[in-house]
């Protein structure tokens, strides 16, 4: 972990995390965590061979369908890549995909003329794509720096290891314009938020810029210190506004106040403001990424 440490003050919070990440231009673009966040309904009515429960979950999974076959026309739109091998993968990827339900926003039975009973529901759901054609696509050469591409967001360190009295910086760089969080979790557990912070807001990043932290408006300094372990920095980003999470403003940072369980799915509960592909919902891409380092004393 490391003591964040004011740059106008004798603040020195021990206990709290904080590690660079250097973003290396000429690293190999790797697979972290894509997916496209959207909107979907669907409907379903009873019949002789349908009870309501079973009407209900054939409802939930035509919602589920629908949400795969927009993302999938989102992406194909919103993805330009001259390359046709890459276009393939991305089809196969989305063609394969799985849903996560995130939010169940509006569901009930109503009645229909010629069907009778029906059930309809509306969800907010995560549609994440075939991991190993997402990998085929990651290994295609630019497509880390291609703003036509899946968004991708690179966070890394300078190295893997520090020791007691280290300062370190962060960097984050995404191949298109972003909405990001950068969340640092240290040895015993205690998580910040270490991007946006109280001294810079902004959580809107250009793409193809290198953002480093702390920098600029930040008004504190990363050093290591007690206790030491496996620690890691985790990187949330989408192309529409993030959700929120509960944080605790302390001197030049913010305290993670939401289990580390649930930050995932809170930050996943983007605000759908993107472009609409058909005028009939929203979607936005979404992407994550961990980077795993150790902290020990001084030898």
């Amino acid at each position: 972990m490391l003591a964040v440490k004011s740059r106008t003050g004798s603040m020195n919070m021990s206990r709290i995390a904080a590690l660079v990440f250097l973003f290396i231009i000429s690293a190999a673009y790797t697979y972290a965590s894509q997916s496209t966040i959207t909107e979907a309904e669907g409907y379903a009515c009873m019949g002789e061979d349908r009870s309501r429960r079973q009407t209900e979950l054939a409802a939930l999974e035509a919602a589920k369908r629908n949400a795969i076959e927009f993302a999938s026309t989102y992406m194909t739109s919103e993805t330009h890549i001259k390359d046709f091998e890459v276009e393939k993968d991305l089809v196969s990827a989305y063609a394969n995909a799985i849903v996560k339900v995130i939010k169940e926003i509006e569901k009930g039975w109503y009645k229909d003329a010629k069907s009778g009973d029906c059930f309809m529901v509306k969800i907010k759901a995560e549609v994440i794509p075939d991991e190993k054609a997402m990998e085929k696509v990651s290994k295609r050469k630019d497509v880390a720096d291609d703003p036509s591409a899946p968004l991708y967001v690179g966070l890394w360190t300078d190295k893997k290891e520090y020791e007691l009295g280290d300062r370190m910086k962060i960097y984050i760089k995404g191949n298109k314009p972003f909405y990001a969080s950068v969340i640092y979790r240290d040895a015993a557990g205690k998580m910040v938020q270490i991007l946006p912070n109280p001294y810079r807001n902004e959580n809107y990043f250009q793409g193809g810029v290198i953002y480093e932290i702390p920098s600029g408006k930040d008004r504190f300094d990363i050093e290591i210190s007690p206790p030491f372990g496996e620690e890691n920095i985790s990187v949330y980003a989408s192309t529409s506004p993030l959700g929120k999470i509960d944080l605790h403003s302390q001197g030049g940072i913010y305290f993670v106040k939401t289990k580390a369980n649930d930050i995932g799915a809170k930050t996943r509960g983007v605000a759908l403001t993107g472009k609409s592909t058909d005028k009939s919902g929203y979607a936005s891409e979404f992407y994550e990424d961990k980077a795993e380092i150790k902290t020990r004393s001084a030898k």
